[in-house]
């Protein structure tokens, strides 16, 4: 399977995504855990069906130690119990503020609060810029096609 687009070979493309990588680092480098980073990514990832950023963060979780366990439950976490009450929070407020157009009202103010309890405010400022940045990959990605399955950690840093 070949994307529509190559996003890495289009001169505007390579372009914005050299800016769009710019916002991910500022988050990357910010003072929200980065297994938390990783998991908001994967769940945004799942909800929007885009296997490239599937393929690529679930490696890198691994890859930094995070567990297969985990991994694999990442899609249920309401039911799991290998998550903390922080990472429950960030994923409830990565699922509502993926899903912008399924709920009248956007995020919940309950949503909201509960990722206040466990987030001081530059690490929520992270984590709306997470949830906003790993959207905007998954639409490019999901748009063009993007195949996965043959990403290798490292390979964009």
């Amino acid at each position: 399977m070949d994307a529509r687009l190559n996003l890495f070979g289009n001169p505007f493309a390579a372009t914005f995504l050299k800016h769009l990588n710019s916002a991910g680092k500022v988050v990357t480098d910010s003072p929200l855990p980065a297994a938390t980073q990783e998991l908001v990514k994967i769940r945004a990832s799942q909800i929007n069906g885009c296997g490239f950023c599937l393929d690529m963060h679930t490696k890198e979780a691994a890859k930094a130690g995070e567990t297969s366990t985990r991994l694999n439950l990442v899609a249920v976490w309401r039911e799991a119990t290998v998550f903390t009450d922080a990472e429950r929070a960030a994923l409830e407020l990565a699922e509502q503020g993926t899903r912008l157009a399924d709920a009248a009202g956007g995020v919940t103010d309950e949503a909201w609060a509960n990722a206040a309890k466990h987030y001081d405010e530059e690490q929520l400022a992270a984590l709306v810029s997470l949830i906003a940045v790993i959207n905007a990959y998954n639409r490019l990605n999901v748009i063009v096609r993007q195949p996965a399955g043959d990403y290798r950690p490292g390979q964009f840093g």
